[in-house]
């Protein structure tokens, strides 16, 4: 977790939560036996001196797992400086857990609930649950978030990213998300999704030139969506993963009928591929593809530099019905809980998928510094310093990118 993975269908939620993990664990009294005690001498028996407890590594191994507990609390109050709702702080408290809680091989589970504060007026909250249980046959993901966002946008496709123009923009609304999925042979999970989720925009004051105005500005939009999720996940820790793969594909379907205001359908596609190397090094790979099909808001298309697809742009310059990405990460531990990072990519966003141009590609690379906030899950805070063709960005998060 969620990561797990966390849902941009509607970018006035471009505050999501975010999972947040790791700190120290409490342990638990534990009561020890009398060797030597008198309640059991027989009648007219002198005290024997009891012989010398010799504690052994598997009874030092026992107590320490006695000890052990497998819920984790944390506060991280995170900063953000971002281009695209400016700079300030997002508080996150999580709680991360198998379920039940004294199954230490249970896949964990996580509860939490983050905010966001930012200078330019952005204000928002969100809580949401990522559960696994019945020994990780079933997973049940859900969310609300409520928020205000003050952002800008540049138009659509590769050509209005580069136009130089910009339109202010402020959107509050709220979200609700819900997917369930079952597990099903060969380490497959399969379910469906539930969204909805209303908006109110607005254009902030401007002047000079800027992009066409939004056609539902001055609107109450509803958007209301049932889908369908596939993935697959071999992962043997996915806070920290050094080997596996992950693949994902998710599709949403809005229409009239489900009480949303504009019909569209929204398809995603996720691989991830992680491999080790020596000397504490991992070498990390992402893909992703993204579609739109019928008549979706400028918020619901694909929208280049959001979900860290890819770092290094603003999110909201590059939006179009098509987009693809990838990227790949070396990462590397340190002593003394830190690590670094080294990561390129490159992508593009497209009116459609035959409409893809070699010179549109939307390169990025950066560095980032990593610190180890669990060591029981493995779980970092990290920090990316990204250059995208014409942008750089900084960016804190708990989690890897991908």
């Amino acid at each position: 977790m969620d990561p797990y993975k966390n849902h941009w269908r509607l970018q006035v939620l471009l505050l999501l939560l975010a999972y947040a993990f790791g700190g120290a664990r409490p342990g638990s009294a534990q009561s020890t036996s009398n060797p030597g005690g008198l309640g059991n001498l027989p009648t007219g028996a002198q005290p024997q001196s009891a012989p010398p407890v010799v504690t052994t590594k598997s009874d030092k191994k026992k107590k320490k797992e006695k000890k052990h507990h497998n819920g984790s609390f944390v506060l991280a109050p995170i900063p953000i400086v971002s281009p695209a709702i400016g700079s300030g702080i997002i508080p996150v408290v999580a709680y991360i857990t198998p379920l039940p809680g004294h199954e230490k091989e249970e896949t964990p589970s996580v509860i939490g609930a983050g905010g966001l504060i930012t200078n330019n007026g952005s204000r928002g909250f969100a809580v949401g649950a990522d559960l696994y249980f019945r020994q990780a046959k079933y997973e049940l993901t859900t969310g609300y978030a409520h928020g205000s966002l003050d952002y800008n946008i540049y138009g659509t496709g590769f050509e209005g990213g580069n136009a130089g123009l910009k339109l202010p923009l402020e959107q509050t609304g709220e979200a609700y998300f819900l997917k369930f999925l079952r597990r099903i042979p060969w380490q497959f999970y399969a379910g469906g999704r539930f969204f909805t989720g209303n908006s109110f925009l607005t254009v902030k004051e401007t002047s000079g030139d800027h992009p066409a105005i939004p056609p539902d500005v001055g609107l109450h939009t509803n958007l209301r969506s049932l889908g369908f999720e596939f993935w697959r996940d071999t992962r043997p820790n996915k806070f920290y993963p050094v080997k596996g793969t992950v693949f994902d594909f998710t599709s949403d379907f809005f229409g009239t009928a489900l009480g949303s205001k504009y019909t569209f359908q929204s398809y995603k596609i996720t691989f991830n591929k992680y491999w080790s190397l020596p000397k504490k090094n991992v070498l990390a790979y992402n893909a992703f593809y993204c579609a739109t099909g019928g008549e979706a808001p400028f918020y619901a298309q694909c929208i280049y530099g959001t979900n860290n697809e890819l770092r290094g742009y603003t999110a909201g310059q590059y939006i179009d019905r098509f987009m693809i990405a990838t990227q790949a990460e070396d990462r590397l531990e340190l002593p003394w809980r830190f690590g670094v990072v080294g990561f390129v990519g490159i992508g593009a966003v497209m009116p459609g998928a035959d409409k893809f141009r070699s010179k549109q590609f939307l390169p990025a690379g950066g560095t980032g510094i990593r610190f180890m906030l669990s060591k029981d899950y493995h779980v970092n805070l990290r920090t990316d310093f990204a250059w995208g063709k014409d942008n750089f960005t900084w960016a804190v998060g708990v989690g890897e990118a991908f």
